[in-house]
């Protein structure tokens, strides 16, 4: 039951925190500067869409109705149509996505794999600080297990900052806003008296830098909340919210790597119609991220943009007018993937073999970082 004493806003956004990320958010934003990255590239920012779920190509760019947003990438950027998958099963395959090796997890599983991630690659072969590397997911339990591995040269230590959408912005969380009510944001005078408190407290310019960086946390949450985040509901609504997350993560932070984990689209199983409705909202959603970044002076020309497909879906509905993944088809194991960005090819498509594993060692190339464990190779073609 919720306390009936005063809340002040300080305490509130502490609170939220702790809620959202399990105390992690604040302390990872307190590291150093943006490593430097390769010259002879653009692109210093990737945010990878891990679209998971089960998604076949007819609903997306085989029906371009469904997909505007992600069929614009495509015309701006390079379209894969033969990209090969590694597993049919939900964890594994989106492992995958993210070590670059084709992991044989079971659909129920639930630990952390042996595999370094691309995060781990990149923040250990770049040196970049844990406020540079983000996941944001649906919520499921499974997901957590993607932000870094049990690798002993790599792991926890060198593993990706994750939030869902249902963390931060769940039932519990909306209850105490309810019964608190919802902060309000603060005034330019009360932000320079803040900052002033904040410098007076000691500790000289980390203290500073510490204070600035809480401070940009305070000013997240109460843009989540004043955005309506917590407020999303329907077909995709997790899904969306980690968008939303991924969106805003990237316009305030700004950070080098941002995974994107959706797993709405399983609702095929039971209803095509609500599974073709998943696509076209994550479509919109990905709209909205994309605007945000073409929009931005400093993103929209040093941001790369991936959306990969876990795997497909069967070929035939099955007894419940629903789409289940087993029967072995190229509709299910074949998937479209889109690449975006400064770097990349405009308007190719191109129907040569690729395999999703073949993510990872194309974003670390990008950055110029090594993926010496992962199996897969690279997208070809991409380049300009």
């Amino acid at each position: 039951m919720l306390p009936t004493a005063s809340l002040d806003r300080r305490t509130l956004l502490r609170a939220s925190t702790l809620l959202g990320a399990g105390a992690a958010l604040p302390s990872s934003l307190l590291a150093g500067a943006m490593a430097p990255l390769r010259p002879d590239r653009k692109t210093k920012r990737v945010v990878l869409v891990a679209f998971a779920g089960g998604v076949r190509t007819r609903e997306t760019f085989g029906t371009p109705a469904n997909v505007p947003n992600m069929r614009q990438m495509a015309d701006e950027g390079v379209l894969y149509t033969n990209v090969a998958t590694s597993n049919l099963g939900h964890f594994g395959a989106t492992m995958s996505i993210f070590t670059g090796i084709s992991e044989p997890r079971g659909i129920r599983e639930n630990a952390r794999g042996n595999d370094p991630t691309l995060f781990e690659y990149l923040r250990k072969g770049l040196d970049l600080p844990k406020q540079d590397v983000w996941v944001t997911t649906t919520g499921g339990a499974q997901q957590v297990n993607y932000s870094y591995s049990l690798h002993p040269e790599y792991g926890a230590r060198y593993g990706a900052n994750i939030l869902d959408g249902d963390g931060i912005f769940n039932k519990e969380f909306k209850d105490m806003l309810s019964a608190w009510g919802m902060p309000q944001p603060v005034e330019p005078g009360e932000r320079a008296l803040l900052d002033r408190l904040r410098r007076g407290v000691g500790g000289g310019e980390d203290a500073a830098r510490e204070a600035e960086q809480l401070a940009r946390v305070e000013d997240y949450i109460l843009g989540e909340l004043s955005r309506g985040t917590t407020d999303i509901s329907g077909a995709a609504a997790g899904d969306r919210k980690a968008l939303r997350l991924a969106r805003n993560l990237l316009s305030l932070f700004k950070p080098r790597m941002l995974g994107v984990v959706l797993q709405n689209a399983d609702v095929a199983h039971g209803s095509f119609n609500a599974y073709s409705e998943v696509v076209r909202q994550n479509d919109a959603a990905i709209g909205e991220l994309m605007t945000a970044i073409r929009e931005d002076e400093e993103l929209r020309d040093s941001t790369a943009v991936l959306v990969v497909p876990e795997f497909g879906r069967d070929r035939d509905l099955n007894s419940r007018r629903g789409l289940d993944h087993g029967d072995g088809s190229e509709d299910l194991r074949r998937v479209s993937c889109v690449a975006w960005g400064p770097d990349f090819k405009r308007g190719v498509e191109t129907g040569r073999d690729q395999r999703v594993i073949d993510v990872v060692g194309t974003v670390c190339e990008l950055f110029g970082a090594e993926a010496p464990l992962a199996k897969g190779g690279r997208l070809q073609g991409l380049y300009a």
